[in-house]
């Protein structure tokens, strides 16, 4: 499953913004749930049937689903019957599984008789009694039920939208992590893995799609048709897919599969990039796993509409996506929508191994699927596009992990999950950031060539099973003779940031000798004894060698040809800070220009983290700031952009303040949009297109009057020019004109989104309406969420946009307006949207509110992302009274 933050830069910026997570039965389903210990919560191997955690009795499993459903897209509902191939392990009258808003109509079994259905609403389970217990031994479990479709991303719901002709709608299924109980009663947790034959009645002409081909297809007059998909392999029940629409596909062959893609009507040339894409990524994967994809066809299936916990979900064979996650418009995308399709795709598709064929046991080794399918997605962005500087996003990747593994609210990558709640949470930064940073440095210390091998191990022992972590670390240590177990436990199963703290430093006969300490980085429990890692560090001297360590016990060191500045974590693989102390730093800051690019980023994010935390003056930040060469990598010059606009927005209710630093930031970088200017240039470098971007967006943002004025102009022009918002610059444009809109201006861009019929055009311009500065438009766009007029999975979008300008005005409205704004939430996201929208406060009180808020409507095992809420809300309250009067002084001397 690919998250909502597709760029890792991004996610630094709007960390405090807020996003996802759980799901709706929520008090009592985690009150009623009582999971044995987890193998993979203790790091142990082996995942067997008694080992893994279950919510329920282990005396049935299933082998085989033989679904036939009749979905009625008027009325939102359908019908189906299931027989289930079961195997009663232990006597019992009782079989209990996994249903949520089903309804039961008759459950049997051949030559047993009917059952008794009791259902528990609250921890979200059917059991069926039948009249004497069933003995040791297989039966077929025949459901007859019925189910609701949704209008949110979760279970089999529906979306619709706008075209020329109308309004369509078309429906799909969403259920990781535990939603296909709202489809298909089952044993709805990975570790219990069957083979799926669905079979659909749906309305003559449209198409159906599942994760399987289909084998045979039957008009039964009256505007139906049955259609009956192939057997899949063995998989656990949340990759289960089906989609009905007014679709187009077109694919082509490659890696021994048909591979797809499909639009709604006419979108296929929308989708050519990501077709490509796919086909050149399959039998790439296929070498380098070591295990062919085993399925016959996989398609990209793209869809109107939006979540707030995901953007797209890896269906064995029949990855789903919401279109702006796969769909490029000339008219409007970018090339960072270009590159997120990329790596999108190659997320998901890495997912046809690692979570699909092998698949976690239990939703504690999440990061299993998540963590390798974001370091996939960079490995094949760096073989395919080496021209993007992947490695540059993932030091991105890193710092957001960071971010919130240095606050007291974090928790370690292998962590334990008891309910669906806590499942839905996992879902966050430290299972996909901090995975992949730490695959990173793993790969990184045993190798490349190493590490795949032990993939290509781990893959073939275990497809089609489940496992934990230390599944792969034996993988890994066998095929590398190397050690790494001790060291991946150091950062899976604990949590934290280890500091890195140079304490001593000798040059002799042309070598530099460094020594180490191992401490603790943190942003808010500075006063506590530090944890222990086993840390691997690679050095680099400016002009001489590189070397490299493993700090053991607190100590370390390191002896390196050369005797020029060294820097430490050279080429960023390392999950650490550094800490140089101001001698050392200010020699390696003196040569910046002179870094390679990746470790430019290393310094400045560093830098800048180690200065709000207390570590080292907040300011260094900005004199390195002044020695970043106009030509340095694009992305680096981004990654500077953006600190400005974050430390701008520290500066809230001071403006004589924010002013002053506004007018050094713009003389910063004003010179760097000149030398880019606002139009492309032939054959211009693509990072420097996003850089365009980032620039007038940052500098729109930072109140530029030249670049406010300019952006205005070409969205004026635009209603008799087209050409005056070229399809690249669009988005940013407008985003800059919506910031400081006026109200006849608003309403100018409200006009055009009614106006729209493309729905990724249109959810872009409502989008836009959330973002405006001023609070009366503000509290329009809120209200305006509320309606059906933006539709109704993009709401929840608005409502959030809307809360990064304001966030104590929009937790206030939301949480006045709470039933309503839940039903614009996915079930999935619940117990963390409300929170969220109040973390980029500074106000401590919002701290107060949201604990409240949770108290009230969260239960006790649920309040996690509350927690980091409050927790984020509390250190910008800390940074603008400790680290700001410094900034503010350094900008008085250097602006």
């Amino acid at each position: 499953m690919r998250r909502l933050m597709s760029s890792a830069a991004v996610a630094v910026m709007l960390f405090a913004a807020g996003s996802v997570s759980a799901a709706p039965a929520a008090k009592a389903a985690a009150a009623k749930a009582k999971p044995v210990a987890s193998a993979a919560a203790a790091g142990t191997p082996g995942a067997t049937f008694a080992s893994v955690t279950s919510q329920l009795p282990r005396n049935v499993r299933p082998s085989h689903y033989d679904l036939a459903f009749t979905p009625d897209l008027d009325k939102l509902t359908f019908t189906a019957q299931v027989k289930i191939a079961i195997e009663v392990v232990e006597p019992t009258a009782t079989v209990t599984l996994q249903a949520a808003d089903l309804t039961f109509d008759k459950v049997s079994i051949a030559g047993v008789g009917q059952a008794k259905v009791k259902v528990d609403a609250d921890a979200q389970t059917a059991s069926f009694t039948f009249d004497k217990p069933l003995a040791k031994g297989k039966y077929v479990l025949a459901i007859d039920y019925a189910g609701k479709i949704y209008k949110q991303a979760a279970g089999l719901f529906a979306l619709d939208y706008e075209t020329e002709a109308g309004k369509k709608r078309a429906i799909y299924t969403q259920f990781e992590n535990s939603d296909a109980r709202r489809f298909i009663p089952s044993w709805d947790e990975p570790f219990y893995k069957a083979t799926y034959s669905v079979e659909a009645t749906i309305p003559t002409g449209q198409m159906a799609l599942n994760n399987m081909p289909i084998a045979s297809s039957k008009d039964l007059g009256n505007g139906k048709t049955v259609v009956k998909f192939a057997t899949s392999p063995k998989m656990s029940t949340y990759l289960l897919f089906f989609g009905l629409g007014d679709f187009d596909r077109a694919s082509v062959k490659a890696g021994g599969a048909d591979v797809g893609v499909v639009t709604k009507k006419g979108d296929i040339p929308k989708a050519q990039f990501a077709l490509k894409s796919a086909a050149e990524i399959l039998p790439w994967y296929n070498d380098y796993f070591g295990t062919p994809y085993p399925l016959p066809v996989l398609d990209n299936i793209a869809a109107p509409g939006r979540s707030q916990f995901f953007s797209a979900m890896e269906n064995w064979g029949a990855i789903f996506y919401f279109e702006y996650a796969l769909l490029l418009d000339p008219k409007i995308s970018t090339e960072t929508d270009k590159q997120n399709v990329f790596t999108t795709v190659a997320h998901e598709m890495a997912h046809q191994w690692f979570g699909d064929l092998v698949t976690m046991a239990w939703w504690d080794d999440l990061w299993l699927n998540e963590g390798f399918a974001s370091w996939m997605e960079g490995r094949a962005t760096e073989h395919f596009h080496p021209e993007w500087n992947g490695a540059l996003e993932a030091v991105g990747g890193r710092e957001a992990a960071m971010s919130v593994d240095s606050l007291a609210t974090t928790h370690p990558v292998v962590q334990h999950v008891a309910t669906v709640e806590q499942a839905s949470q996992a879902f966050d930064t430290i299972t996909y950031q901090k995975g992949e940073a730490v695959i990173r440095m793993l790969e990184s210390y045993v190798g490349h060539d190493a590490w795949r091998d032990g993939v290509r191990a781990y893959m073939k022992k275990h497809n089609h099973g489940n496992t934990v972590s230390d599944d792969l670390w034996s993988a890994v240590e066998a095929s590398a003779k190397k050690p790494i177990k001790a060291i991946a436990h150091d950062f899976t199963l604990q949590p934290g940031v280890p500091l890195i703290t140079v304490t001593g430093e000798t040059c002799a006969a042309g070598k530099t000798t460094l020594t180490f300490t191992q401490g603790e980085f943190s942003r808010d429990h500075q006063d506590k004894k530090p944890l222990a890692w086993r840390v691997p560090v690679t050095v680099k001297a400016l002009g001489g060698g590189e070397a490299k360590t493993l700090v053991v016990g607190g100590k370390g060191s390191v002896t390196v040809a050369g005797c020029g500045p060294v820097v430490v974590n050279a080429g960023q693989a390392g999950y650490f800070r550094t800490q140089y102390g101001p001698e050392r730093f200010g020699k390696i800051a003196a040569n910046f220009a002179k870094l390679p690019a990746i470790d430019q980023l290393g310094l400045m994010t560093d830098s800048w983290a180690m200065g709000l935390a207390g570590y080292q003056p907040a300011t260094d930040f900005l004199d390195i700031s002044k020695m970043v060469p106009a030509d340095a990598d694009p992305l680096v010059l981004s990654r500077m952009a953006g600190t400005f606009l974050g430390i701008d927005g520290y500066y809230e209710g001071q403006p004589a303040e924010r002013a002053a630093f506004r007018k050094f930031a713009i003389a910063r970088l004003r010179p760097l949009l000149a030398k880019v200017g606002w139009t492309a240039k032939p054959g211009e470098a693509d990072n420097i297109a996003i850089l365009r971007n980032d620039l007038i967006g940052v500098l729109g943002g930072l109140g530029d009057p030249d670049v406010v004025a300019e952006a205005t102009r070409r969205f004026n022009a635009s209603k008799t020019d087209p050409s005056a918002l070229p399809g690249p610059l669009r988005r940013t444009i407008t985003s800059v004109v919506a910031k400081h809109a006026d109200a006849a201006t608003w309403d100018a861009i409200r006009a055009q989104a009614q106006a729209e019929k493309t729905p990724l055009i249109r959810n872009q311009l409502y989008s836009l309406l959330a973002s405006a500065e001023d609070e009366t438009l503000a509290q329009k766009a809120l209200d305006l969420a509320l309606t059906p007029e933006p539709g109704e999975t993009l709401s929840s979008s608005m409502i959030s946009g809307v809360a990064r300008n304001h966030p104590d005005m929009t937790f206030d409205w939301a949480v006045a307006h709470k039933d309503a704004v839940n039903e614009k939430v996915d079930s999935s996201s619940r117990t963390r949207f409300i929170p969220g929208l109040g973390a980029s406060s500074s106000n401590p009180a919002m701290a107060d509110k949201i604990k409240a808020y949770a108290a009230a409507n969260l239960a006790e095992g649920s309040r996690k992302e509350a927690e980091k809420a409050a927790a984020g809300v509390l250190n910008r309250a800390k940074i603008r009274q400790q680290r700001l009067p410094a900034i503010t002084a350094w900008v008085a001397k250097n602006g």
